[in-house]
């Protein structure tokens, strides 16, 4: 099929065109050999050694002989290599989107170029977008969470089979009637991991009564970090107090066993009695300044 390759600064051309006598059409099946035109498609192939491939193959446009058949005309179609309206073969389409999968957008495109085969990041995005949804199987743990579609405005909540890592749904809002909606009809949920909302916890146990609510672990972490922050926060000037009335200093050679130093009222040392590397350069500033000033210097000039 190919008649002619040729190497051109941008990369590699070949140029190619069908010898079938006919082609089926692929509307009706029937066959037909009455060409009723000619046009020159350009195909992007996989890169070879790095270089961009681009593949100009001639088509033929076949009338249908078969007076019922909706279609008028069609065009031929190379098995392996060519597919109605696309510009990639199955091969660099394959690639392309494995690529979007892994990387999406603009780090698949950079990725992209490097692999001499260039596309944009829009069209990974609809190769991404392309591609069929996996069918929802039945959910025995299921994660419930909200996300902003808005920033303090709207919002909608996202269903995960925790056991599979993917989600399954989303629900708009984050009231309890749509997810108690949503478990009514799957009843075989058996765990929910959620956070410590109030309006999933009712959802939960509307929908599905029979399930174990369990609160995630990032939202414990999360609770149990902001209340230590508080009850730290509540307690600051005794948190001071202590510092600077024990002191622990460097037990001596060989000793493992650590001190506390007598109570000091010093604040300018640091927890190891040691001058504080902020004290010890302010000093070294002020008299620096002082040696300027008695020099003659003025504030400004200093």
């Amino acid at each position: 099929m190919v008649e002619l390759v040729e190497r051109t600064i941008g990369g590699i051309t070949m140029h190619a065109r069908a010898r079938a006598a006919d082609a089926a059409c692929p509307h009706c099946g029937s066959a037909s050999g009455r060409v009723h035109g000619r046009y020159l498609r350009r195909l992007s192939d996989a890169a070879i050694s790095g270089t961009r491939v681009v593949i100009e193959l001639l088509v033929r446009r076949f009338r249908c002989l078969d007076t019922c058949c909706p279609a008028v005309t069609f065009v031929e179609q190379v098995a392996g290599l060519t597919s109605p309206h696309a510009r990639f073969t199955p091969l660099l389409r394959g690639m392309l989107t494995s690529i979007a999968v892994a990387l999406a957008g603009r780090p698949g495109s950079r990725l992209s170029v490097a692999l001499g085969v260039p596309v944009a990041k829009d069209t990974l995005l609809r190769l991404l977008r392309a591609l069929p949804e996996k069918p929802a199987g039945p959910v025995r743990v299921l994660g419930v969470d909200d996300f902003a579609l808005k920033k303090g405005d709207s919002y909608s909540t996202i269903l995960v089979d925790l056991e599979r890592r993917c989600p399954v749904d989303v629900l708009p809002g984050r009231d309890a009637e749509p997810l108690a909606a949503w478990l009514r009809d799957h009843p075989e949920v058996e765990i929910i991991c959620r956070d410590r909302g109030g309006a999933y916890a009712e959802g939960a146990r509307a929908g599905a009564p029979q399930a174990v609510q369990i609160a995630d672990g990032w939202h414990l972490w999360k609770n149990l970090g902001e209340a230590v922050e508080k009850t730290v926060g509540a307690h600051h000037a005794c948190i001071r107090t202590a510092f600077a009335t024990t002191t622990p200093v460097i037990p001596p050679p060989g000793n493992d066993i650590w001190q506390l130093a007598p109570p000091t009222t010093d604040t300018m040392l640091d927890v190891c009695g040691r001058e504080r590397r902020l004290v010890a350069r302010t000093k070294e500033r002020y008299a620096a300044v002082q040696q300027l000033l008695g020099d003659g210097g003025t504030l400004e000039h200093i």
